[in-house]
């Protein structure tokens, strides 16, 4: 049966699955992104010092996270607010990745960073600011390092993919797509999650989708219930903000979770990655 989007996305061959396209898993290590494991990706908004990561890294892997977030560079709104710790971050992230097993993903900025950050990083973080700036993905395209694209405030999800193909262009697949939340009219949360990106993606792109609650709420207390939605919608896995003590974060606290709050939120989401595994047993026993 034909897709309602085949004319929408048909030009975007590289990064979608109208054409047939097997669907792609991202390797980092033994960790499958668009398998059957639901990965998350938790940790601070901000590097802002050696303990703090630690700590965190910790945490965040015995409550069963595989890969660890943190910022090194920080595109702030306001250029008075903490803008990060740079390459001073970025080892510390490496430490902390010898210390746990855990993988690193941080945003990259601009494509004179793109070396440096690819020497520390795991995977390569476009942030919403960056999705069009397409020098930047040039660059990631040719770094030999898997990519996570976050979707801009304002984009749609024909331009996510541009973006998604224009990385592709340039000799990297391995893209994974972040739903965190898009401007509307609501202003009771910072954004406003688009679950119906996660179906939609997962059916026109052969591409894996992982969201992003912590942008979308901007409220910690709505993040845990935004990531069952997430799983449930068949998300293949979450970037989610963890902090020691958030009310003290440098960046984003009011939307980062404690290290029991993650606990709890991992705890809870057990029945709905079950789910997800047991959907992903029937696809193959259809397949066959």
């Amino acid at each position: 049966m034909s897709s309602p989007w085949n004319g929408h996305f048909s030009s975007l061959e590289l990064v979608t699955s109208l054409a047939g396209s097997a669907r792609r898993v991202v390797r980092v290590g033994d960790i499958e992104i668009g398998g059957d494991e639901l990965v998350v990706m938790a940790g601070p908004c901000a590097v802002e010092s050696e303990s703090q990561v630690f700590e965190t890294a910790k945490a965040v892997s015995r409550a069963g996270a595989r890969i660890l977030r943190g910022g090194a560079y920080k595109p702030r709104s306001s250029p008075y607010s903490f803008q990060g710790l740079g390459v001073e971050g970025l080892r510390i992230l490496r430490k902390a990745r010898e210390a746990t097993g855990l993988a690193i993903v941080t945003e990259v900025m601009g494509p004179e960073d793109v070396d440096v950050v690819a020497e520390y990083a795991d995977i390569m973080q476009i942030g919403a600011r960056s999705m069009e700036n397409y020098a930047l993905l040039e660059a990631v395209g040719r770094c030999g390092r898997p990519v996570l694209l976050k979707r801009g405030i304002t984009a749609t999800l024909r331009e996510l993919l541009q973006s998604a193909q224009a990385i592709a262009m340039n000799g990297n697949l391995d893209i994974i797509l972040c739903e965190r939340g898009i401007r509307t009219f609501e202003t009771a949360t910072r954004n406003t999650l688009d679950i119906a990106a996660v179906p939609v993606l997962k059916t026109v792109s052969c591409l894996p989708v992982i969201v992003d609650p912590s942008h979308a709420a901007g409220l910690r207390l709505l993040v845990p219930v935004l990531s069952r939605a997430a799983v449930a919608a068949g998300a293949d896995g979450l970037l989610v903000e963890v902090h020691p003590s958030p009310d003290k974060a440098l960046s984003d606290g009011i939307q980062s979770l404690n290290f029991e709050q993650f606990r709890v939120m991992m705890r809870d989401l057990r029945p709905y990655m079950a789910m997800r595994e047991h959907a992903h047993e029937i696809e193959r026993e259809i397949a066959k």
